[in-house]
């Protein structure tokens, strides 16, 4: 930070191996001088130290992170494959100082007579917990071996991500006869037409945007081209050659599971819950056969639906994973009387951004933003804002980075250029990538209703970032459990299409005017229309990830026996449904195999039933009122790990989250 408290530029055009060298070397010092510092240890010259250390990396980890994740080009992946390792190695290198352990030991052993405040105590238990787990206590031999896993891990989640790019741009879908694009809206058959041109070949091109699921299948008339979009999906990382996943998966897992019996764990699950709010796998478990029943149950009775609308359109076999999303649309329009493929026309991306997501945090939260286009930026197509209190003080920066494109890994994710520290005038920098379709030249940038969902939630991970106020960046933000930093991003997806939050934003791009009554209304029901669908999904996917994670130290699949291991999942849980199919096949799983989620991929079930907690409580209190929102931020969202998430949650909405209510809300009770 300047001396007028002016953020630095981003260093997004440094030579990003140079610089990570520097700053480890930078940060190997620091820590040099934390490890050799007097005794005994206090406080300030331990943890509030090693919390100032290593400020250079941390923003040259994250923009490289960023870079190899939206700007990838041959020479990113090679970068990554050599600095990955060798970060990773680094950071355990401090990690499994046996001088710094000892330091924090023997502050945990003096806690009691420290007089720390609530925040010097939660940091100095988080970093005790997280050495320990990550080989502190173990012998030498035993540390060894932990090093080289990690090493290990960190060069398989590169080549697995790297597999997957090229994997998605490999099976891109091509038509040649424009025909058969009939029912495509025409800003995805523009899309297709510029894909295309980019690959110099003639007709179309259907680009793999999204690893769990193809949108295009909603719209196709074509069953023979659905068919052909779906098995290119579900191919990627399982069909041979030197871009397969399945030998890559089975060795993440298998080292994931000899790392946690190296600490004491019967299985990487067991190592992860102990570290989550769920407590146990035995919890999860009982979470997800209860949400895995009610959604399958309420899905084969929408399937014999579609397949009977299948069979009347002439098709005489049964309802395949190609032709669920395309009739399911079909029954929503019909019961709904609308037509989805204009919906986009309502939601430009300035307006939702603008309209959308900053007045809900003005509302709410009191946040104010101010377009920055003098920074500096990643891409060309990424947009700056400043973001502040109400009263003037500056809270940081968001980067919004909506577009796919070469080189871009599918899906939505927010990230951070820069996580919340007070303690060293640090501001949070935060990220939302999206891969929504890019404009043609000179038309507006609209997006579908997926996409406002996806950035409604990702905004919500965006201010959980933004809104934190402790000062110790181990413990701010979203460095809470995993299975609660969901939480806020699925409490701002569901305002997405709130009564009180749609007609702020939703207009149409040309006319002005507001989405119909019926429009509105089908926007609203989407949750409930498509419960049954992706709840099931949900917990086939989480339970998949279970059984992976829940593999035995020495236990391992054989690459071969990859497809039959995740179906025997499927079919012991009663959710091996033939049309709804699994839309996160491991191969092509990046939040679990390439991303934080590994066995906790639950999550975002147990978060949405926190949030359904929540919402019923907003409901009572007047709705998106700044007294509701003035009481999630002070009691929760600004306080990371410092409070307990859900003892907080349930001193502001007087329940307990429990399965039943979002059930309900899903309308799967």
């Amino acid at each position: 930070m300047s001396a007028d408290g002016a953020l630095e530029p981003l260093p997004f055009d440094v030579d990003l191996g140079p610089e990570l060298e520097a700053a480890m070397a930078e940060q190997r010092a620091e820590v040099e001088a934390i490890a050799d510092g007097p005794w005994p240890p206090a406080f300030d010259d331990t943890i509030a130290a090693l919390e100032r250390s290593g400020q250079r990396l941390h923003v040259a980890e994250r923009v490289f992170g960023d870079a190899s994740n939206t700007r990838a080009t041959p020479e990113t992946s090679a970068l990554e494959a050599e600095m990955l390792p060798r970060l990773a190695a680094h950071h355990d290198a401090i990690g499994l100082d046996p001088r710094v352990f000892a330091r924090i030991a023997d502050l945990v052993a003096r806690r009691g007579t420290l007089g720390l405040d609530p925040e010097q105590d939660a940091v100095l238990d988080r970093y005790h917990r997280d050495l320990v787990r990550a080989g502190a206590t173990l012998d030498t031999d035993r540390q060894a071996r932990l090093r080289a896993i990690n090493a290990r891990l960190s060069s398989l989640e590169a080549t697995y991500r790297a597999n997957l790019r090229e994997e998605s741009a490999a099976l891109s879908v091509r038509v040649g006869d424009a025909a058969g694009l009939d029912g495509l809206p025409g800003p995805l058959v523009e899309a297709a037409a510029r894909a295309a041109r980019e690959d110099g070949v003639d007709g179309h091109v259907l680009r793999l945007g999204l690893s769990s699921a193809q949108p295009v299948l909603e719209h196709l008339h074509d069953r023979a081209l659905r068919e052909r979009v779906h098995h290119a999906s579900v191919a990627r990382g399982r069909r041979g050659g030197r871009h397969d996943n399945r030998a890559v998966v089975c060795e993440i897992t298998a080292l994931r599971a000899e790392r946690a019996g190296l600490l004491g764990f019967a299985s990487h699950a067991e190592f992860e819950l102990e570290a989550q709010t769920a407590g146990s796998v035995a919890a999860v478990m009982d979470m997800l056969a209860e949400v895995g029943a009610a959604a399958a149950a309420a899905a084969r009775a929408e399937g014999a639906r579609h397949e009977a609308a299948l069979h009347a359109d002439g098709h005489p076999g049964p309802l395949e994973p190609w032709d669920w999303p395309y009739y399911a649309a079909r029954e929503r329009r019909d019961r709904h009387a609308v037509d989805e493929a204009r919906l986009p026309e309502y939601f430009a991306l300035d307006a939702v951004v603008r309209d959308g997501l900053f007045s809900v945090a003005n509302d709410l939260y009191g946040l104010t933003f101010t377009a920055r286009d003098d920074l500096p930026r990643p891409h060309p197509d990424v947009r700056v804002w400043s973001v502040a209190d109400a009263d003037g003080p500056a809270r940081g920066e968001l980067y919004v980075d909506p577009f796919m494109r070469d080189g871009k890994s599918g899906g939505a994710w927010m990230d951070a250029y820069a996580e919340p520290a007070p303690l060293v005038g640090r501001r949070p920098r935060v990220v939302i990538v999206l891969n929504a379709t890019p404009p043609a030249d000179g038309a507006p940038a609209l997006l579908t209703p997926l996409d406002v969902r996806i950035l409604f939630h990702e905004f919500g991970h965006a201010l959980h970032m933004l809104l934190s106020d402790v000062a110790y960046p181990r413990v701010a933000g979203i460095n809470v459990a995993s299975d609660v930093v969901e939480f806020p991003s699925k409490l701002h997806e569901t305002l997405a299409f709130h009564p009180a939050v749609l007609p702020r934003y939703a207009r149409h791009h040309e006319t002005g005017a507001a989405p119909t009554a019926a429009e509105a209304a089908a926007l609203a029901a989407y949750e409930r229309d498509s419960a049954a669908y992706n709840s099931t999904r949900g917990a086939a996917s989480s339970l998949i990830d279970q059984a992976w994670h829940g593999l035995a130290p020495g236990a391992s699949v054989e690459p071969a026996g990859l497809d039959a291991f995740e179906d025997g999942v499927l079919e012991a849980h009663g959710i091996a449904l033939r049309a709804v199919g699994t839309n996160n096949r491991s191969t092509f799983f990046p939040h679990v195999f390439s991303g934080h989620y590994a066995g906790t991929h639950y999550s975002y079930l147990w978060s949405a039933m926190l949030e359904a907690a929540a919402r019923q409580w907003m409901d009572e209190e007047g709705g998106l009122t700044r007294a509701a929102g003035r009481r999630l931020r002070d009691e929760l969202l600004s306080r990371g790990a410092v409070v307990d998430p859900l003892a907080a949650l349930r001193a502001i909405t007087g329940r307990e989250p429990s399965v039943g209510p979002m059930l309900e809300q899903r309308g799967l009770a």
